[in-house]
């Protein structure tokens, strides 16, 4: 799953807008608009910032080539 869709899906299960998770989440509402639209260059921070709040964490996989 994408990290968009993750997002927009856990921030409906709560019925939170994107203003009230913005808040809850430390963040601008303009970025986590950008973030459920699948923005590719966003702050790798704020993103950790976020799913850290939803109750997620980002981790490197390797993949093959």
């Amino acid at each position: 799953m994408k990290i968009a869709q993750l997002v927009r899906e856990e921030r409906k299960k709560r019925k939170w807008s994107q203003v009230t998770l913005a808040i809850k989440a430390g963040v601008g509402l303009r970025f986590i608009r950008e973030l459920e639209k699948g923005k590719k260059t966003l702050r790798l921070d704020k993103v950790n910032q976020v799913l850290h709040f939803l109750g997620y964490e980002t981790e490197a996989v390797k993949r093959d080539v």
